[in-house]
């Protein structure tokens, strides 16, 4: 059978199914799958994939091969509340291997008063689906599961393997994904769908958490000048800090950045000092997020944040006495790249402009993804491509558009046809 042809088959199945999966998609926003909180839903979605007949595999993350890890990042070490689900779809024999990978994990929903209904409603008006995680991530998540189902009710038997991975941790740097590469899963590519507007990213770029700590010396505030302000200091670390980011990004020319006023950002979020309005601030702490080019190494990057904070000193001699402190914390999303004329980027144009009339956009992931760890460290090439905006993802009164997901389904199924091989056409 012609792609074309499956394509119909596909599209009309899964308008059958539009009803059902968007009531299973508002059970899923319904879970408050926060941090510490994502067993319901994993247990929902490792029970829909055992009625689908994958082999299913839930587990707790633990032991030293994971925390121990140089790739593992959390804020927490116990994961009792926080399984894994992995469904293997197994294959014919003689075709590539697919991982659709996604996470479940959502931001807290901040402010009530700034959403108009409850954050994890998962109302439908317009199109639109509403409610934390909606867009971030579990459409996506919705997309690739729909892609398998739709091929098994069409009778379709793939040649190689596709591996459904529903992971834990993913805001928090890639724990979960991490945890399904040392328990062995591991495939010819994967496909993350992340939201892009179902813009295709073969490039992520990675990030790192810093804390600089700047140092002064108290005084009385009516005799400031005996003392050395801390707060003032740090207005030439929040400078070299900004030198340094232009100094990365105007080197920097993938054409897949072209469209970004700054590729790999470097921002200060936080900003703390001082302790008394009438003394003389001795210590204030910055911290941040550093962005790591798709390529770079990310001790390369941290060596360059050293390099620039050694410099201080030939800008104020106080640094010399008093050297700003780095530490690096917290999160961190490893930098991932897949070579344009990959064979997947291939097959995922082809079926994009077959599902959607026109050509797809190709740019580079503005934030991380759990596709640079699959990359790098799983020798799994990893493509993001999925359903949603970022620029509602964490946001008050989050939604997804719902023809998006199905979109993204269709264009999956059928990209897995292609790359999987099939085994035998039933229809």
């Amino acid at each position: 059978m012609n792609m074309a042809n499956w394509q119909t088959l596909i599209h009309e199945q899964l308008e059958k199914d539009r009803a059902q999966a968007t009531s299973l998609l508002q059970e899923w926003v319904q879970s408050p799958s926060v941090q510490g909180e994502e067993r319901s839903i994993q247990e929902s979605i490792a029970s829909r994939l055992a009625e689908m007949g994958l082999a299913v595999d839930l587990w707790v993350m633990e032991g030293e091969e994971l925390l121990a890890h140089p790739y593992f990042v959390s804020p927490r070490t116990v994961f009792d509340s926080s399984p894994n689900v992995v469904g293997v779809w197994k294959g014919q024999g003689g075709g590539r291997s697919m991982v659709l990978n996604g996470h479940v994990d959502v931001v807290p929903a901040g402010d009530r008063a700034q959403w108009s209904d409850d954050p994890f409603s998962g109302k439908v008006v317009d199109g639109k689906l509403y409610g934390r995680g909606a867009t971030d991530m579990k459409g996506g998540n919705l997309s690739s599961l729909l892609a398998i189902q739709v091929l098994q009710k069409l009778g379709v038997q793939l040649k190689g393997d596709v591996i459904f991975q529903s992971v834990v941790e993913e805001e928090s740097g890639g724990a979960g994904t991490l945890a399904t590469i040392l328990r062995g899963y591991k495939a010819d590519a994967a496909l993350i769908p992340e939201p892009t507007n179902m813009k295709i990213f073969p490039k992520q770029q990675g990030s790192m958490w810093f804390r600089l700590t700047v140092k002064g010396r108290s005084a009385h505030g009516g005799t400031r000048y005996e003392g050395v302000s801390a707060i003032e200091k740090s207005l030439l670390v929040v400078q070299a800090v900004g030198k340094l980011e232009k100094e990365r990004n105007d080197r920097l020319d993938d054409p897949l950045y072209e469209k970004l006023p700054i590729p790999i950002p470097i921002n200060i979020g936080v900003i703390e000092g001082g302790k008394w309005p009438s003394s003389v601030a001795d210590l204030v702490k910055l911290e941040g997020r550093m962005g790591v080019a798709p390529g770079e190494q990310m001790e390369d990057a941290k060596a360059e944040m050293e390099a620039a904070l050694k410099q201080l000193v030939e800008i104020d001699p106080w640094f010399a006495e008093q050297p700003v402190e780095l530490e690096w914390y917290g999160a961190r999303w490893v930098p991932g790249a897949v070579a344009e004329d990959h064979p997947l980027m291939e097959i995922l144009h082809n079926q994009f402009t077959a599902v959607t009339g026109s050509r797809a956009v190709v740019e580079a992931s503005p934030w991380g993804t759990d596709g640079g760890l699959l990359t790098a460290l799983a020798d799994t090439p990893a493509i993001v491509v999925g359903p949603g905006v970022t620029q509602v993802a964490h946001y008050p009164n989050e939604y997804i558009e719902l023809n998006d997901v199905f979109r993204c389904a269709e264009i999956f199924a059928l990209t897995l046809i292609e790359w999987c091989g099939v085994e035998e056409e039933s229809k």
